[in-house]
């Protein structure tokens, strides 16, 4: 009985002795946002107001 304990002692003594490794640690790049330039929503009205006034002074000059 004195064997089957002292086996299980060296068992558990031996199994958290290799539970590390002497490896450093990875350490993952941060993560990193890039904020992209906030556009006006009055840029993206431009071009149609264009076309809008390009075909009334089509239909004007007719």
């Amino acid at each position: 009985m004195k064997k089957l304990a002292l086996a299980a002692a060296f068992a558990a003594a031996a199994s958290t002795a290799f539970a590390g490794s002497m490896e450093e640690p990875v350490m993952e790049a941060p993560v990193v946002v890039e904020e992209t330039a906030a556009s006006s929503s009055a840029v993206g009205i431009w071009v149609p107001l264009l076309l809008i006034a390009i075909v009334a002074a089509v239909v004007a000059h007719d």
